[in-house]
């Protein structure tokens, strides 16, 4: 309900009573018809995840100056430079896969210690998926307009109030 007219609030891009958009992280349901400052919440997202993914790098180099420091040796050093770069790879196509279809929970939550270490490569996909779109705005709408056909389609076959209707002797 709307406080000053009483009325019941309507979301942009659906009828009154029909369904409703689900708002994306840091755009609410401004994806829906690019209004109420989207364009600077896509800026600011891509700005934000660069500057994250870019802070995170710094601190992935203090972590390979400490191993230099301790001389751990080649070994360890090489191998913990590949697991960032698999896991950041592996994150990276994760996560630019989670904006095109609705992620399988199960699978989410056994690769959720790798994706914790491959972070930087989650944040570059936001970064670069930002600068086309709100992160998953493809996906939400897809469902979202398919929601609203079966809206549609299934109030084109109520015509009237059925406790009106003349009943048949």
């Amino acid at each position: 309900m709307s406080d000053e007219s009483g009325t019941q609030d309507t979301s942009a891009g659906s009828p009154a009573g029909g369904p409703r958009p689900e708002p994306i992280r840091f755009f609410g349901t401004t994806w829906v018809d690019h209004d109420n400052g989207y364009a600077p919440r896509r800026v600011g997202a891509s700005l934000g995840s660069l500057a994250a993914a870019v802070a995170s790098c710094l601190v992935l180099r203090f972590a390979y100056e400490g191993l230099q420091i301790a001389d751990t040796g080649s070994f360890v050093t090489v191998l913990v430079i590949a697991m960032f770069a698999i896991c950041s790879a592996l994150a990276f196509r994760n996560t630019w896969d989670g904006f095109g279809k609705r992620p399988d929970p199960d699978r989410q939550a056994s690769l959720r210690g790798l994706l914790a270490i491959g972070f930087v490569g989650s944040l570059l996909a936001y970064f670069l998926r930002s600068l086309m779109e709100a992160p998953g705005e493809k996906l939400h709408r897809e469902e979202h307009e398919e929601a609203l056909r079966r809206y549609e389609k299934q109030g084109a076959r109520r015509t009237g109030n059925p406790s009106k209707k003349k009943r048949r002797r």
